[in-house]
């Protein structure tokens, strides 16, 4: 048996809690990741899409109708295009902090889901070696592959 395995075996047996992965995760995020996943989460929403879309044509009806005369911002929306422009330079990084994240976490959802691998495995291997055992110690009050008792003849 590989004796890594072995090795191992014994310290997961020693200690075979489980961990969960998003308890483990959460324990460690600082003030700016928690809100760089919020703004992450919301900013990829379909009420911010649909609640940012409504805010574009309001804008637009705004500046083109209702103000026509007097708009703060007349077509081509040059002060909009510059504020899409800040939001999305801002936004952005902090959308690629998050999936950063959200990446380590996977990989370590990957390690403990080995490490359970491994116990697991340990286990296995430690029954069959008990099977093993048992097997040798039932020694010659074990079955034969003939389905006859040794000792009995047939008749």
């Amino acid at each position: 048996m590989n004796t890594a395995i072995r090795f191992l075996a014994g310290t997961f047996r020693r200690n075979p809690q489980v961990r969960d992965v998003n308890e483990v995760f959460e324990e460690r995020l600082t003030f700016g990741e928690r809100l760089a996943d919020r703004v992450a989460a919301i900013g990829g929403s379909w009420t911010f899409i649909i609640g940012f879309s409504l805010l574009l044509i309001a804008w637009a009806i705004l500046n083109t109708i209702v103000l026509a005369a007097r708009a703060f911002d007349p077509f081509p929306f040059i002060f909009l295009n510059l504020m899409l422009s800040m939001l999305a330079a801002l936004q952005a990084p902090i959308i690629m902090m998050s999936q950063n994240r959200q990446a380590a976490k996977d990989r370590l959802e990957a390690r403990l889901d080995y490490e359970t691998n491994l116990r697991s495995e340990a286990e296995i291997a430690s029954l069959h070696d008990k099977i093993d055992l048992l097997l040798a110690m039932a020694g010659d009050h074990a079955i034969p592959a003939s389905g006859k008792p040794e000792g009995s003849r047939a008749a």
